[in-house]
């Protein structure tokens, strides 16, 4: 356990990880204020998709340029493996998204905002995952 406590600390209490969480703020920002623009021409399901591909080439973009600047993989071997930790993190996204705004929500009587909250928590949810995958393949230093 003192292990699992040491390796946390030492992935997620860095100025590497905060500038991560800057950016991916950023990129979230993107994400979830295009969803709500896409959603005008589109259903909120495939919205959502489409959102996060927006966000997602903003977040490879800062990533690159300000949180893992020492990387040494070429930006071809990068954008694969962005792309495919993304697709776990677009797959999380969606699935709390569209839970909490069909199934969760309904039940509890909530419909203020019921789907522009349902995607920001479905957007947060990939953070910690994203920077594991990010760090260890994506941008492998």
């Amino acid at each position: 356990m003192r292990r699992i406590h040491s390796i946390a600390k030492n992935t997620f209490v860095s100025r590497e990880f905060l500038v991560f969480l800057l950016t991916g703020g950023f990129a979230a920002a993107v994400n979830w204020g295009s969803r709500i623009v896409y959603n005008l021409w589109m259903p909120y399901s495939p919205a959502i998709v489409v959102a996060y591909i927006t966000g997602m080439i903003t977040a490879f973009v800062l990533a690159k340029l300000f949180v893992f600047k020492s990387s040494t993989q070429s930006t071809g071997r990068s954008v694969f493996f962005f792309t495919l930790v993304n697709f776990v993190a677009v797959l999380q996204t969606w699935t709390v998204s569209v839970g909490i705004a069909y199934y969760l929500f309904p039940r509890i009587g909530m419909n203020w905002h019921d789907r522009d909250i349902a995607h920001l928590v479905g957007v947060a949810v990939p953070v910690f995952t994203s920077y594991i995958g990010h760090k260890r393949w994506t941008f492998k230093g």
